[in-house]
Order: structure tokens, then C-alpha cells, then sequence
């Protein structure tokens, strides 16, 4: 019968109510049966003492109407009526007479009780008594009084004013107060140190709806135990009269001291349990050293300390392994995080976030790291405090604070020790306890594994962004026709480093590559794998291999590696003098081109597969880039982001370079402001190219037709070049190289087809073009060839020679070192 709402309808059924509990005190003596009907007079629950009684079964019972089940079909119409009539709210008791299953009658006592069941159902509680059972329990009930004052049980009677009206012997001995101070007097005046208050409350309640409230907890200490407190569970009924009238209240009592002592430490037990639980879902939610101990901080303040503090050794803030502290020295600390649940002034005695503060090696607290061992202090006074804190200007404002009770903890992981964290107590009156230590250390080892966590990974991103920054450009080479701004970001605190790379490659007659890597993955492997391609990269370009070349030996080289290592990769050669850029990729980002007159686009080439796929061949694009015009390359760090479609990033990136003419530099703070706002969690590598004109005292070139004294020309035209721009002490070793290399043009590559001297600020450059695809090569000679020495003698003019491939052909260059001149 669990789920129902027993609560009388009307002020009948509760008076009948009362009644009954009265007899349900006697139940051994005289069974109580017990049915519950619904509206329509069917049976929903039949006790056993209903079956004794009527002889019918349970099984038989409910189910049936209760009218055919137990009156005779000629009472049948009353038995009808009255039932409606009680359904109605009306409520009723009597004496009737019931069918038994045998065919006689029995006499039963009825007392009925209208109540709401589930969704507002109308039900009808029924109770019945044998008549003839009943009258001889009325026979005994003058031996209740003796009962009532034999019991060790706590009774008493209270009239409608709630002052004792009779008390039994083992209530008044658990008062400590006699029976007859009682008598006339309410519990707030016999027994002031218990909760009177709340005891009265519940008999006013009692009173009022006549509903009997058990297990009523009241404590406190009585005139008996006056230094003791004590806890009772009451429970408490309404007396009336046969016609209803409310006599007072009646109540029986038992100590419960021990039980609720006990369900008290369960109490706190639970709360330590729920604060543990809710402590380890919100430590260590990041890799961030301080934010952990701030989520420390935040978790006990104020449901377990009214303040507290973590302080951390130094070389754990470095990410370095703190050593066994030494019985003979001091120890350093800084304070990383300090909460307070009020404004008492313990914030500012204390370290602030950021301090220091030295603790020499007799100090309580470099005693307590020492040992790693907790330390507790339940009651703190002047004395103690002074033996607690580092200087003894802080006792002062501690004391003032209300400072009463102590516990400090030493941060403690995989054996190490890592500083220490204090709680302390003012406006909470309870002092720390054993079980308060035991939460606390298990509080602090949860957040010391985080804070390890976080120094260990501190350390190796320390690590792995110093091996990342040694492998990147250290300085950007500065190239005649081009400038460049650059960009590199690592991630951000949450993630790894990655394994983004940009590089500016100088090139042979002022050419110049421009390399833009992405390792897929991070960490110091990614970083690791990152510097062996971005060396080989610089290695291949310097050899004058096309684009599309370079990446297919980068693919071999990422195959290489092995262990699933993959990196996209652009590479970009272009040449100032004919303004064309030749780009490959593999597998990277398209780059952007923004037009002199400000219009952006990207650069439309075949995408290529990413490096270390193996096998799969790479094209180069070739396009012109006016003067005033800019190429943008970059990592996808710049353009990704959660929820949103790549195209849309390449588009901002478009945008946000389009426009109004901008320097260089301004156009990449303008990139990342645009991109990069809120931080990223990748690497970002991005360079910005922006043609300028080549200046006509840089370069000059000579057409060789296929036929007259072309050595000769070329000698003449080198030396009148290099006159005019003051490198006249060069020009021997000029003219002989050019000779030469025309020369061997003419007896190896069908005939030359164009001379081109150039010059930067460090290096004079000449070179020459034929449409032949050999390359020369130095040979030996013997002493009476009369030929084959003249790249030999190219060898030792030049600072370094080389060639690279052409559409026509290919390109023999030598390079002569200059003194350096800015300009």
C-alpha cells in the first residue's frame, strides 16, 4: 500500500482517526482488519485480519464489491447508501453486522476513512474490530496505566495549551525533574537548553491537523545531564474524545544519542564524499600549473576552509625536478594561488600571488615538506600561530582574522615534493579534524598529480618549442626585387608545439625560393621530423632543382623517416629578373595573390598529395608577379577553425590582403588580427612576397646570335657592364669566366643564347644560357690536351658555379664574392 496519500477528508475521519490509533496500540489483543475500496465499492486490498474475520480470502476478495462479498442481498440497498454517504466526505463509524463466509453474522466495529489515492482518486479506507474482542480489551484497559508508568519509554500527556498533564517516571528521570514540576508547565519552561521551540512547533502541528508525527528529533542537555548533549526521537498523536473533541497531544520518547551521533558522522562522511566527487571532476581540468591550484582553492573554499593557500617550490615553476629537501637548509616557495570565503583580511597578511617567501630549515612548515607528512593544528592561538607563519608581523592580522584552527598538506607526487598547501578556519567553528586531514591529503594528492602534469608538460613544450625555434629561419635572407615579412606562431598553452615550418632560400642570379611546411601531428616528434625536411628542403633548392623536383625528393625523404610521418609542403622559386614565380605542392594550401590594384585571389595549381604518401608524381605552376604585387603562403594553423569551412578561412585571408595598398608588415599584423584574434591551437607559419622593381644598375644582358666572335663580345660587353658600376677591379676574373663559360657553350650546347651579369649587395653573378640539357662537369685533363680545362679554371675563379634546367635548355652560373656595401 505504498505510493497513497492517507490523509483524511474531513474533520469525521480525522477524529476516527485518533480513535483508532488508540486501538492500534492494542493490535496483538484485538486484530485490526484493514480493506481499501475504490469509488465504486471495489476491493483493493484485503489484510490478513480481514480474511480471519470474514473468512474470505484475499485472493477471493480483492477484486469483488465488497457489498456482495459481505452483506446479505436484502441489506444490501442500506449498506449502498451508506456507502455513498461516506464517499461523499461525510465519514462514519459504527457496529454492523458482516456475512461471514460460512453464512453466520459477525458483529464488527467500523471506522472509515475517506482519503485521495494516485492523480486524486477518491478511496475508502476501512478498519473493523470483532465487537466481542473489543469489549474485553475494554476490560483490560485499566491495566494501560499501569503500563504507562512501568515503561522505560518516555510518555507524556500535554493538554491543548501544549503544558504537561501527566508524565510517566522514566520521562521525568531522563528530564531530570521531578514528575509533579512538570505538571503545568510547558516544555520551554522545564527544559530551556533543548530545542523547545521546534518540539512545540511539531505539537502545535499535531494538534492542528491531527495527523501523528513520528521519529521527531529534539537534543540538547537537560537539568540531568546538564554538560552532556543528548538526542530523542518523539513521536507524537492527538487525544480526543468518543464525540471528537480535541483533548491535547500525547507523545512517547526514546534517546537516540548514539544513533544520531552516528547518522551525524555519516552526515559529514557524505559531505566529504560530495566534495571529493565534485573536487576531481573540476581539478585538472587543464595543463596549466597555476590554474590547477586555483581549481584547488576553488573546491574547498568555503564548504571546507574559509582560506587557503598553495604555494609551489621554484624549481617545480620551472618545470624542473625538485630536490630532497635538505634538513640543514631553507626552502623558497611562491605562492600560486590564495582564496577567501570572506572579507577578513587573512589575503592581505598572506603571500599574494607571485610572492616569495623563505622558510629557514627550523620552521614548522620546512619541517612539515620535509616529512611529507600533513600538519594539523586544531586550535590556533597567538602561540601557535607565531610558530606557523614566516614573520612574526602576521600573527597580528591573524589572530584579528578570527584564525582558530590550522592544516597544512605537503603537495606531493610520484615521491617528489612540490610545495605545500594550507586551509585554515575562522568564521567555520569547527576545528579540523583526522577525517578533515584525510580529505585533504586525498584533495591535494588529486591536484599534485595535475600540477606534476603540468610541469612535466611545461618542460617537455619548453623542450620541444626551443628544438622548434633552433630548426626555423634565424634570419631572413634579403633578396634583390622582393620583400618579405614573415610570420611563425606556436600554439597555444592547451596544445603541443607542431611541426610548421616557413624558410627563404637564396638562389643563384638573385633567385630566391620561399618554403611553407606542415608536419601532420605534434609534439617533439612532429618538431623533430619538421627540421630534417625543412634541411633537406634548403639543401635541395640551393641545388637549383625545380619546385616540382624538390618535392618529389622531399617525398622520398619523408618515406624514409617511416613511422607514418606525412607533411603537406609548398615550394615557390622566384626569379626578379623576368618577375615569375614557379610553385608546386604537395598536398598544401593554395597560395593567395593580391594584384597590384589591390584585387586578391587564389592561385589555382594541382594540389599534389601529401609528403610521405610515396610514389606520386608533383607539377609546377608558373605565373607572372608584377611589380607592386603580393603572394601570400601559409600553415592551415592561419585559416582553420572548429566549425567552419576551410574556403571560408582562404577567403578572409583574401579579404583581409586585398584593399588598400598596405606596407608588408602592416598587411601581416592585419592577417593575424583578422585570423588569429582569439589565439589559435595549431602552429601558424605564414610569409608575405611583395615584387618591388629590380633597379637597372643590378642587371644587364646580352643577346648571343649563333654566329661571330662571341667570346669576344661577350668579354667586351662584361667589362664596359662591370666599369660602369664601379666593379672594375673585378672584371678580369669576370671576363676570363665568361669567356670560358660562352666558350664551352659553343663546343658542348649547339651555341650560347644570352649572357646575364647581375649583382647584390655581396655576390657578382654571370651567367649564361645555351639550349643544351647536359650539364658541364670537370674532367681531367692531361698535359698535352689542348681543351677541357675551362670549367676547372671556373672552379677556382668563382666562389661557387652551378647550372639549373630550363624550358630552353639550361643555365651555367658562377658567382665572384663582393666586399659588402649596403645598397
Amino acid at each position: 500500500m505504498h505510493g497513497f496519500d492517507w490523509t483524511a477528508t474531513d474533520g469525521a475521519g480525522r477524529g476516527e482517526a485518533g480513535a483508532a490509533s488508540a486501538r492500534l496500540a492494542g493490535h496483538r489483543l484485538v486484530p485490526l482488519a484493514t480493506a481499501l475500496l475504490q469509488e465504486d465499492g471495489r476491493i483493493l486490498h484485503w489484510s490478513e485480519e480481514a480474511a480471519a474475520l470474514s473468512g474470505h480470502p484475499a485472493e477471493e476478495a480483492v477484486g469483488a464489491y465488497a457489498a456482495e462479498l459481505l452483506v446479505p442481498e436484502g441489506r444490501r440497498h442500506q449498506a449502498d447508501e451508506l456507502f455513498k454517504q461516506i464517499m461523499a466526505g461525510s465519514g462514519w463509524s459504527g457496529i454492523r453486522p458482516i456475512r461471514h463466509r460460512d453464512g453466520t453474522d459477525v458483529e464488527i466495529e467500523f471506522h472509515t476513512y475517506p482519503i485521495a489515492g494516485p492523480a486524486g482518486q477518491r478511496l475508502l479506507l476501512v478498519t473493523g474490530s470483532d465487537v466481542r474482542a473489543l469489549r474485553q480489551v475494554e476490560a483490560d484497559l485499566a491495566v494501560l496505566d499501569g503500563i504507562f508508568n512501568q515503561s522505560p519509554i518516555g510518555m507524556a500527556v500535554y493538554d491543548t495549551d501544549l503544558r504537561f498533564v501527566r508524565l510517566n517516571h522514566a520521562l521525568a528521570k531522563i528530564n531530570g525533574v521531578p514528575v509533579d514540576e512538570h505538571i503545568g508547565r510547558r516544555v520551554s519552561g522545564v527544559l530551556p537548553g533543548l530545542n523547545s521551540a521546534e518540539i512545540e512547533a511539531v505539537m502545535r502541528q499535531v494538534l492542528t491537523t491531527g495527523r501523528p508525527i513520528v521519529d521527531a528529533r529534539s537534543h540538547g542537555r537537560t537539568p540531568g545531564e546538564p554538560r552532556r548533549d543528548r538526542a530523542w526521537s518523539a513521536s507524537y498523536f492527538r487525544l480526543e474524545d468518543s464525540t471528537g473533541r480535541v483533548l491535547g497531544v500525547s507523545s512517547s520518547l526514546i534517546d537516540v544519542t548514539e544513533r544520531f551521533q552516528a547518522e551525524a558522522r555519516a552526515a559529514r562522511a557524505q559531505e566529504r564524499l560530495a566534495l571529493l566527487a565534485e573536487a576531481t571532476a573540476r581539478i585538472g581540468t587543464t595543463l596549466d600549473l597555476q590554474r590547477t591550484a586555483e581549481e584547488l582553492i576553488e573546491a574547498v573554499i568555503p564548504r571546507f576552509a574559509d582560506f587557503a593557500t598553495v604555494d609551489l617550490l621554484e624549481p617545480v615553476l620551472r618545470g624542473e625536478e625538485p630536490a630532497p629537501i635538505q634538513p640543514d637548509k631553507p626552502i623558497l616557495v611562491r605562492a600560486v594561488a590564495v582564496g577567501e570565503a570572506y572579507e577578513a583580511g587573512l589575503t592581505r597578511a598572506a603571500d599574494a600571488v607571485g610572492a616569495t617567501t623563505e622558510y629557514d630549515a627550523q620552521r614548522v612548515y620546512t619541517q612539515c615538506l620535509r616529512s611529507g607528512r600533513p600538519l594539523l593544528r586544531s586550535h590556533v592561538d597567538e602561540e601557535v600561530l607565531r610558530g606557523l607563519v614566516p614573520s612574526s608581523d602576521r600573527v597580528g592580522p591573524g589572530i584579528a582574522a578570527g584564525v582558530h584552527s590550522y592544516l597544512m598538506v605537503p603537495v606531493l607526487a610520484r615521491g617528489m615534493v612540490l610545495g605545500g598547501a594550507e586551509f585554515v578556519r575562522t568564521r567555520n567553528p569547527e576545528p579540523f579534524t583526522a577525517a578533515d586531514v584525510a580529505l585533504a591529503e586525498e584533495l591535494v594528492a588529486r591536484a599534485a598529480l595535475a600540477i606534476d602534469n603540468a610541469r612535466l608538460y611545461r618542460r617537455e613544450r619548453e623542450t620541444a618549442l626551443t628544438l622548434q625555434r633552433s630548426l626555423l629561419p634565424q634570419e631572413i635572407h634579403r633578396t634583390l626585387g622582393l620583400e618579405i615579412a614573415h610570420r611563425y606562431l606556436p600554439s597555444s598553452l592547451v596544445s603541443e608545439v607542431g611541426g610548421d615550418w616557413f624558410d627563404v632560400v637564396p638562389l643563384s642570379c638573385g633567385r630566391v625560393a620561399l618554403v611553407v611546411g606542415d608536419v601532420m601531428g605534434h609534439g617533439i616528434r612532429a618538431a623533430a621530423t619538421m627540421g630534417q625536411l625543412r634541411t633537406v628542403a634548403r639543401t635541395l633548392a640551393t641545388l637549383d632543382l625545380p619546385p616540382e623536383q624538390v618535392l618529389t625528393r622531399l617525398d622520398e625523404t619523408a618515406n624514409a623517416i617511416g613511422e607514418g610521418q606525412f607533411a603537406t609542403c609548398i615550394c615557390l622559386v622566384y626569379d626578379p629578373v623576368d618577375r615569375t614565380c614557379t610553385v608546386a605542392s604537395a598536398g598544401h594550401l593554395p597560395p593567395v595573390r593580391v594584384a597590384p590594384d589591390g584585387t586578391a585571389s587564389t592561385v589555382d595549381l594541382p594540389p599534389g598529395v601529401p609528403l610521405g604518401i610515396g610514389g606520386a608524381g608533383f607539377e609546377a605552376v608558373e605565373f607572372t608577379l608584377p611589380v607592386g604585387a603580393t603572394v601570400a603562403l601559409y600553415t592551415d594553423g592561419l585559416i582553420e577553425r572548429r566549425g567552419q569551412d576551410i574556403d571560408e578561412g582562404i577567403a578572409l585571408l583574401a579579404r583581409t590582403l586585398a584593399g588598400r595598398p598596405r606596407t608588408l608588415e602592416e598587411s601581416a599584423d592585419a592577417v593575424l588580427a583578422a585570423l588569429v584574434a582569439e589565439g589559435t591551437d595549431d602552429d601558424i607559419a605564414m610569409i608575405l612576397a611583395r615584387a618591388l622593381p629590380v633597379p637597372a644598375e643590378r642587371i644587364a644582358t646580352l643577346d648571343l646570335p649563333g654566329e661571330g666572335p662571341l667570346p669576344a663580345q661577350a668579354r667586351r660587353f662584361t667589362r664596359a657592364t662591370l666599369q660602369a658600376w664601379g666593379l672594375a677591379g673585378h672584371s678580369d676574373f669576370a671576363e676570363l669566366m665568361v669567356s670560358e663559360l660562352v666558350t664551352n657553350a659553343l663546343l658542348h650546347a649547339d651555341a650560347p643564347r644570352r649572357l646575364r651579369l647581375y649583382r647584390d649587395d655581396r655576390t657578382l653573378t654571370v651567367e649564361v644560357s645555351d639550349a643544351g640539357a647536359q650539364s658541364p662537369r670537370l674532367r681531367s685533363s692531361a698535359e698535352e690536351d689542348e681543351g677541357g680545362r675551362g670549367m676547372h679554371l671556373v672552379s677556382e675563379l668563382a666562389h661557387r658555379w652551378g647550372t639549373r634546367p630550363t624550358k630552353e635548355g639550361k643555365v651555367v652560373w658562377a658567382e665572384v664574392e663582393l666586399p659588402y656595401r649596403a645598397g
